[in-house]
């Protein structure tokens, strides 16, 4: 269940999250669970975020930075992804279905039973774990 308190404050805009953020780095944010539908977390700063089981159906992720984030469960149906940073992010079994992954660092991210029908990977960068 996500912490409320980390919902709230990053409802307030990326601005105010990426601040927040930035002052309190020992933080792991907890926004399992969360309802995050359409929202635009553009360049959000979201770092080792727990965002397993999240619904980000529609959000607007582009260049945020979800590094070693972990997304497993999570529904990003139609999210964009545009640049964005998955490096060593954990996406099992989450669902990208539609989502926009153009440009995006996948870098040592698992997608182990992620879905990706129609999902657009257009220059994205994937180099698996060797």
């Amino acid at each position: 269940m996500a912490n409320q308190s980390h919902v709230h404050m990053l409802r307030q805009g990326v601005s105010v999250w990426n601040k927040w953020r930035a002052a309190h780095p020992e933080i792991r944010p907890d926004l399992s669970g969360a309802y995050l539908t359409g929202v635009d977390l553009t360049e959000a700063d979201l770092i080792k975020a727990d965002l397993r089981g999240a619904d980000l159906t529609q959000a607007g992720l582009h260049a945020a930075d979800l590094s070693e984030a972990d997304l497993e469960e999570a529904d990003l149906t139609r999210a964009t992804l545009i640049k964005a940073d998955l490096t060593q992010a954990e996406v099992n079994e989450a669902d990208l279905s539609g989502a926009n992954l153009t440009k995006a660092n996948l870098t040592n991210t698992s997608l182990r039973g992620a879905k990706l029908v129609k999902a657009d990977l257009s220059e994205a960068t994937y180099i698996g774990p060797t």
